[in-house]
């Protein structure tokens, strides 16, 4: 969500929902027909309880949207817009970084290789168990109906883009993602996208396997 449209947003927000707010829009003005982008942007912002939360799982996920977006079409993705290293506490690489104060504790995945901490729950992007796209449904057809399971039971975490993600910034449309601290190989990343064994498809897709972290819950 951009900020130059907060106040916009801010605005036709407080008259209500969605649909209230555009029909006082068109009481004012009835050529007025916001577009699609704009809608689903006012739709997010109603679900995030008419404020910007950027620790919000759906925020996490528009902007994740808007980053491959942007690749689509061609635009450099550097690192500054990658969210900050979660390993890295004053030291480069530290393998033995603990984590905060009580306070901000929260949930870390460390590669179980090293022990150094590769994401925090924070970086996590939540995702919805059999959330497939159009384009799978004939295989699943072919395969008979499939019961999903929790995301919990997920062989993979989906993440943000983080600045220890050297071949993401080198701008490859896929490829490994590997521990920067010792080499050990983490997961795999493609802009195109890649489907969960829950059934979900991500993109684009960060995947780290959960079985090479170990997690801490300091």
């Amino acid at each position: 969500m951009r900020a130059g449209r907060r106040g916009t947003l801010l605005s036709i927000a407080l008259l209500g929902t969605q649909g209230e707010a555009l029909e006082s829009l068109k009481e004012v003005n009835e050529s007025a027909f916001p577009n699609d982008g704009f809608l689903e942007q006012l739709k997010l912002f109603e679900e995030m309880g008419f404020k910007v939360d950027t620790s919000s799982p759906l925020y996490k996920r528009f902007r994740l949207k808007l980053l491959g977006q942007s690749y689509k079409i061609g635009e450099k993705i550097g690192s500054y817009v990658f969210e900050d290293d979660p390993g890295l506490s004053g030291q480069p690489n530290s393998s033995t970084q603990d984590l905060p104060n009580k306070q901000t504790q929260q949930t870390a995945y460390r590669c179980k290789k090293c022990r150094r901490i590769i994401a925090v729950q924070g970086n996590v992007v939540s995702h919805t168990p059999g959330e497939g796209e159009s384009c799978f449904q004939w295989q699943n057809k072919r395969k008979g109906e499939r019961s999903y399971s929790k995301e919990q039971d997920c062989s993979s975490l989906f993440v943000e883009p983080l600045k220890w993600m050297t071949p993401v910034e080198d701008g490859a449309l896929e490829g490994k993602l590997s521990c920067i601290h010792c080499g050990a190989r983490l997961g795999y990343f493609n802009w195109s996208g890649i489907q969960c064994n829950c059934g979900s498809w991500i993109t684009p897709a960060f995947q780290i396997s959960k079985s090479k972290v170990d997690i801490s819950t300091t």
